[in-house]
């Protein structure tokens, strides 16, 4: 199945589709349970890329394709090509792009430098690398049959990006044995639910579409109030909490000073909707 051409670039292994003020992304290799390989890389970093640039999306949604993974993590058969750092050059020398210098990112947004609000809908598994869009997504659904694991160090590979992330979203002790006891522990559903890894569950067959009514929720706000307060809790993790404070009143100041701050107040003494601009 293939995506149609999107600005110089024919997705195979995503599909990209838009609502309103919506994109859903959804990685669709299901016969490989939706695996990582090199061209999703390229693909997702273009979708990515066309989200944050489209001044008419405001919000975004990450899931799988079928009903088994939502990602199983990188595909077995590039793992010996990524394990170190720079090996994988993408035909550039090595260590000639920034990139090669960063941890490898996968399939995982650049959501320290994207504005604009995730949503996870986790229709399966989320392994290895799929964990990624579970822990630095801004808002997480799942499937009541979800399920949740880090199989790297079952397959003699340190777990890095994905067990440094896990510890930032579930108590220490139960990331630690998610880490250490790869394929061996496994989170149903219900568990990261009450650990608080997901926020909601939701049965398999309405998952896709609580995900687009989540959304269409969220787009009800201020875009721009939105993505200022999530720029600053993201940016504010990793600061102390009174750098983290003024970092976030930065942003609350710079969103004062634009026109949807100022059709809020004037909306609600109207007794109407807003008609929110993005600007």
């Amino acid at each position: 199945m293939r995506s149609p051409e999107r600005a110089g670039m024919t997705y195979e292994t995503i599909v990209f589709e838009r609502r309103g003020r919506t994109a859903c992304i959804t990685l669709n290799r299901p016969e490989r349970l939706n695996a990582v390989d090199h061209q999703m890389i390229a693909e997702l970093e273009h979708a990515y890329r066309t989200v944050e640039n489209d001044p008419d999306i405001w919000t975004y949604i990450m899931t799988g394709a079928g009903d088994r993974a939502l990602c199983s993590g990188a595909d077995v058969g590039v793992i010996p090509d990524s394990a170190l750092p720079g090996q994988d050059t993408r035909g550039e020398s090595p260590l000639a792009s920034y990139w090669q210098w960063d941890a490898p990112q996968e399939a995982t947004p650049p959501y320290l430098r994207m504005t604009k609000p995730m949503i996870c809908a986790v229709n399966g598994l989320a392994a290895g690398a799929g964990l990624d869009l579970v822990t630095t997504a801004d808002l997480v659904i799942a499937a009541d049959s979800a399920t949740f694991f880090d199989p790297h160090v079952s397959i003699g590979v340190a777990s890095g990006r994905e067990a440094v992330r896990l510890a930032r979203v579930l108590p220490l002790n139960i990331a630690m044995r998610v880490a250490l006891m790869g394929r061996q522990e496994r989170l149903g559903a219900q568990r990261a639910y009450e650990l608080g890894l997901v926020s909601e569950l939701v049965p398999r067959e309405a998952l896709l579409e609580r995900a687009w009514e989540l959304a269409e929720m969220l787009n009800k706000n201020a875009p721009l109030a939105v993505r200022g307060t999530r720029l600053a809790v993201r940016k504010g993790l990793g600061l102390p909490v009174y750098e983290a404070e003024l970092l976030a009143e930065g942003h609350r100041l710079r969103v004062a000073a634009t026109e949807d701050a100022r059709e809020g107040p004037q909306a609600f003494l109207d007794k109407r909707d807003p008609h929110w601009k993005a600007r």
